[in-house]
């Protein structure tokens, strides 16, 4: 969802790339609930991270506990941050409880991803 939100609202100022240290692939109700906010990610998967992509970005944001303490060395000068979320994939109950879960997921990391291009000035 993070890349989707910023391919949507960095307008083409900014380059994305879902990775971690492990590959999850798609989840349907993530694609889901971003069609709903008008955000088509159903394109997107994410894959493990390599050495060129650290080499290549300028930051790097971590999005959960395990990437935060298993994130290999990043280049000297890369920005690092962490926002400590819970996997929406993990929620439990009705499918509308799941859904609600995944809404609050996608609303909270739009408002991180906006924060971030804002503070970054692209």
């Amino acid at each position: 969802m993070a890349e989707g939100w910023a391919r949507h609202l960095g307008g083409g100022r900014v380059a994305a790339i879902s990775a971690g240290i492990e590959s999850h692939g798609k989840n349907p109700l993530a694609i889901a609930v971003m069609r709903d906010a008008g955000v088509d990610i159903s394109g997107q998967e994410s894959t493990t991270l390599t050495d060129e992509m650290l080499a290549a970005a300028d930051i790097l944001v971590t999005v959960c506990g395990h990437a935060d303490e298993h994130c290999p060395v990043i280049p000297e000068g890369m920005r690092k941050e962490h926002w400590p979320l819970s996997d929406p994939a993990r929620a439990r109950g009705s499918e509308k409880e799941v859904m609600a879960v995944f809404e609050e997921s996608r609303d909270d990391i739009r408002k991180r991803v906006a924060d971030l291009i804002a503070r970054i000035g692209s």
